[in-house]
């Protein structure tokens, strides 16, 4: 069986950026970090080649690549929350020195971006009765970061 492993390429701050996330998240960690050695074609010897580490018990992977590879937001990571103080934590944490964006988007300070959510609003989303996904909808569109309560008030309402 196949495993799909994300891989994030930074400029320079994979290493930082490494560092924060696994400073955040519960379960997680560094497993290895390869460096740049003397004598290479390219990077500065010392200088953090790849990472791979686990973020909330999944496998990842970073690199410094250098100034040609740009996060974007055509990617993001998504994060389902168990709770609006999971929601608030993760939050203010990744947004910090980054950009609150609509619907629970946010662009962390490395570029990384990602969608801040209560676990159970893509039930909701694509429930089967088409007001109250338009009611989860809208109430989603009309957000920054995702309130858990109003989400489900919408979802609720008769």
């Amino acid at each position: 069986m196949p495993k799909i492993t994300p891989h994030l390429c930074f400029d320079h701050q994979a290493e930082e950026a490494v560092n924060y996330y696994v400073s955040i998240f519960k379960n997680s960690w560094i497993r290895n970090i390869t460096r740049v050695s003397e004598g290479e074609q390219y990077g500065t010897p010392g200088a953090v080649r790849t990472i791979s580490f686990v973020l909330d018990g999944h496998e990842m992977m970073a690199a410094n690549g250098g100034p040609s590879f740009v996060i974007g937001d055509g990617v993001s990571l998504y994060v389902a929350c168990d709770s609006q103080e999971e929601i608030d934590m993760l939050w203010e944490k990744l947004s910090e020195g980054g950009e609150k964006q609509e619907c629970g988007w946010l662009k962390d300070k490395f570029g990384v971006f990602w969608q801040i959510a209560p676990s159970n609003v893509w039930e909701m989303v694509n429930d089967p009765d088409p007001i109250k996904s338009k009611r989860v909808t809208d109430t989603i569109f009309g957000m920054t970061k995702l309130s858990a309560e109003h989400i489900q008030a919408a979802y609720s309402r008769e």
